[in-house]
């Protein structure tokens, strides 16, 4: 069937709440207004207001409400508008979603689920347009989610749920309206590994998120001049699939990293180190990185569009690595 990213998510939600008595949905104009992106839409006229809850504009507080409905054993999916805000609800996360198993000696599980909008691409200027996955990636504790696909974004959120730690799922807000055909019996995905979107073997493309279509299209462009590229979905990003991204630049034995972040401290930078580790005597040419550019992200289009990772850099990054320039 025909449907949107933003619809696959309502499905994934509906599904929840019809499963499980214990799962509501809480956050910012959830309810009445349907979600700043329409995810929730008419989901407090089917399911009451005991199971779609307006909250008050207060990250640190309904995220900390979810923590404790989690602890007493309901199964909370909690809303942030956007990554950006979820930094007032940090310490929440960090230092208490994230800690209590470990400070409670097993005694203490938080199953949450924390959505949030991510990444850059529509011209909301600098302080909405941030893609902090990887700063939540390094925190134990979490597992950290990154759906870029139809499938996953239906198949993600119910095995979420049954995980007794949080989990976190970042969905890039350029994805909402992406459109395609889903099986309509689509259920639950594999949260544990990244998945080869595109066989290749002449250099390995590792992304995730928002950038995955970027990263396909490089991808066609260098098909054209006959260089197969093999386009990773990592998906999980905490924890990474290394053995997936290890496995693929051995068929390879060249890597390019596609992330949205931030260069200096990135996921990128974790991935190549990984690479480095692990396969070092399986690589012909240096890995290297397309990465945001280090600057807050600006709001004129075309400034933008030049910050960010582009198809274009993207299969200018493997052509140098295949062709040793």
């Amino acid at each position: 069937m025909k449907t949107t990213y933003r619809e696959a998510l309502r499905a994934a939600l509906r599904e929840a709440l019809q499963r499980d008595p214990r799962v509501f949905l809480m956050g910012e104009d959830v309810g009445k207004y349907g979600g700043c992106y329409a995810v929730s839409r008419g989901l407090l006229e089917e399911f009451g207001p005991e199971r779609i809850r307006d909250t008050p504009l207060s990250e640190s507080a309904f995220v900390g409400a979810g923590i404790g409905a989690a602890m007493a054993g309901l199964r909370p999916i909690v809303e942030v508008m956007t990554v950006n805000f979820s930094l007032l609800a940090l310490d929440q996360i960090l230092n208490n979603a994230a800690t209590l198993r470990h400070m409670s000696g097993g005694q203490v599980s938080v199953p949450l689920v924390i959505r949030m909008a991510t990444g850059a691409g529509r011209q909301v200027a600098a302080q909405h347009s941030h893609s902090l996955e990887g700063w939540y990636a390094h925190i134990p504790g979490l597992k950290v989610l990154v759906p870029a696909t139809l499938e996953d974004a239906r198949g993600m959120l119910w095995p979420a749920l049954q995980d007794p730690d949080p989990v976190l799922l970042f969905e890039h807000a350029t994805l909402y309206n992406l459109e395609g055909e889903l099986d309509e019996h689509a259920g639950a995905v594999d949260i544990s590994r990244a998945v080869v979107r595109r066989a290749g073997r002449d250099v390995s493309l590792v992304t995730y998120g928002g950038t995955l279509g970027k990263t396909l299209q490089a991808a066609e462009t260098l098909a054209g001049e006959g260089i197969e590229a093999e386009v990773l979905d990592l998906r999980v990003l905490r924890p990474l699939d290394t053995a997936a991204i290890l496995a693929s630049v051995s068929r390879t034995r060249r890597a390019v990293v596609v992330d949205e972040g931030w260069r200096s401290g990135s996921l990128s930078a974790e991935i190549a180190a990984r690479i480095m580790e692990g396969a070092f005597f399986d690589l012909d040419a240096p890995v290297a990185r397309v990465c945001t550019a280090e600057v807050p992200i600006p709001y004129a289009r075309h400034l933008e569009e030049a910050a960010l990772p582009q198809p274009a850099a993207i299969a200018e990054a493997a052509r140098r690595l295949v062709r040793h320039e």
